[in-house]
């Protein structure tokens, strides 16, 4: 019996706002313990929910990005049930009309594009940060009523890498659109996998068990090809698969049991009767996708276009602060594209790393960047005489023209003149070119070498070895 997997993804995307979904606390991450806590949080009474307008703004822009209809009335719902993590003892959420519904997005698997499908978006508050102990739980406030984007996949996964890709899609989405960080290890995109199997070809499923909470690209791809071994396995060996809510152990590299599940429950949800429907203009959702910041997909249909790779302006999207310089860059010179890359993803990344820094720190201006690039490019210093400009502009920025002048490291690339050094080095080492003619590449190294010293380094190596081998080979 061949067996396929069919999962479907809810991602909990947690939004950039200033301020909460309902209330006029601050969101931020990382703050001390409780402080970021209103009245309104806490539920007191006489509390009332205003609707944040950035976030509903966000909303609009990744609907969009995923070609989604957008319903132009808002809607709220309450989601009740009691436990801990909101005091009010329910969640305002949209159950019944979320503002976006049937959208796809495209990846790429096995060289072709595979869609998607999105069966819905909704806005709704995150829950507070529990911290459990063997006696106690403790509850940090901070989190309740973060304004939170859940995006809900149609079951049409079927494998850990379509998975992962499809998270990556949407991470990318929300981190360009400026909606999210998306930073998983941090919880502000979280994803919760649901995946059971069937026989191929047939349509019924067989049990779906849930996989909450993965934090990671990388562990949504181990989790998911870890658990359809694991159902695949009690499957075939005429075991029951049961329903069952279950985490993924990153030092095992498997999923464990968290509960078990019998029936659904029961939110009971009804309309929040604390905000009327509130009708959005033609204007404000088009000024809403209209404000919207490039997007991942169109920056690297940019990319591809300037010259770079399909692979290189793929590791350029990973980053997005590499991503926002590199456009910085690239305005002072678009012919620059390739060497622009090789510079930033290669020493500049080096140079950060060594520091424990990011892009998100790096203070050079763009424009002296391009300036060092343009006058490597011209041969006027080599790339190695580049790298030391470079460790001069991060000690003091300087224009690097001044640095190049002051370490007086312009090379000479006047052809005539380094022909005649080339001649004179090649008629003082006879045994040298009889090398070069019997087949021994060092010899051309050498002769190169010793121009190099003649010059005292300055003349262009590159000009330099391709007037040694015209001469040699004329001889």
């Amino acid at each position: 019996m061949e067996l396929e997997a069919v999962i479907g993804i809810e991602i909990h995307v947690e939004m950039k706002t200033k301020t909460k979904m309902f209330s006029s606390s601050s969101n931020v991450f990382g703050a001390d313990t409780n402080t970021k806590v209103s009245p309104l949080d806490m539920a007191f009474p006489g509390t009332l929910p205003v609707v944040n307008k950035q976030a509903v703004i966000n909303a609009i822009r990744v609907c969009s990005a995923l070609h989604m209809d957008i319903d132009h009335e808002l809607w709220f719902d309450r989601k009740n049930y009691f436990y801990s993590d909101l005091p009010k003892g329910y969640q305002i959420t949209q159950q019944r009309r979320p503002i976006g519904s049937n959208g796809y997005v495209e990846i790429l698997c096995d060289n072709s594009m595979k869609k998607i499908h999105i069966e819905r978006l909704h806005m709704e508050e995150d829950t507070c940060k529990q911290i459990h102990y063997a006696d106690c739980t403790l509850l940090d406030y901070n989190r309740a009523g973060t304004p939170l984007l859940e995006i809900v996949s149609l079951p049409e996964i079927h494998n850990g890498e379509e998975a992962m890709k499809y998270v990556d899609a949407i991470r990318r989405i929300v981190v360009y659109s400026n909606v999210s960080d998306g930073k998983m290890e941090e919880g502000s995109l979280r994803c919760d996998v649901n995946i059971s199997l069937k026989e191929k070809g047939q349509d019924k499923l067989g049990t779906k068990v849930e996989i909450k909470n993965l934090n990671s690209l990388a562990n949504v791809e181990k989790a998911i090809n870890f658990e359809i071994k694991r159902q695949s396995e009690l499957i075939m060996n005429n075991l029951p698969v049961e329903q069952e809510t279950r985490r993924f152990d990153e030092t095992h590299k498997e999923t464990v049991l968290m509960r078990k599940k019998t029936d659904a429950v029961d939110y009971k949800y009804f309309t929040e009767p604390n905000i009327p429907p509130i009708k959005l203009s033609d204007e404000f959702i088009n000024d809403a996708i209209k404000s919207c910041p490039e997007l991942a997909d169109v920056k690297y249909e940019r990319y591809v276009k300037a010259g770079l790779s399909s692979q290189e302006a793929y590791q350029l999207l990973q980053d997005k602060d590499l991503s926002s310089y590199y456009d910085s860059c690239l305005q002072y010179n678009p012919k620059l594209a390739k060497q622009i890359w090789n510079f930033l993803v290669v020493d500049i990344s080096s140079y950060l790393n060594k520091r424990g820094e990011t892009f998100a720190l790096f203070t050079l201006k763009a424009e002296n960047i391009v300036k060092l690039l343009s006058i490597i490019d011209k041969g006027d210093i080599s790339y190695a005489q580049g790298r030391k400009v470079f460790e001069k502009m991060c000690e003091k920025e300087l224009d690097p023209n001044i640095i190049v002048e002051s370490l007086n490291l312009k090379q000479n690339s006047n052809t005539e003149e380094i022909k005649a050094m080339c001649l004179e080095v090649i008629a003082n080492n006879n045994q040298s070119v009889i090398d070069y003619k019997a087949g021994k590449d060092r010899a051309m190294s050498y002769l190169v070498g010793q121009v190099m010293k003649t010059s005292k380094g300055k003349a262009n190596p590159q000009i330099v070895a391709k007037l040694v081998k015209e001469i040699l080979d004329s001889k």
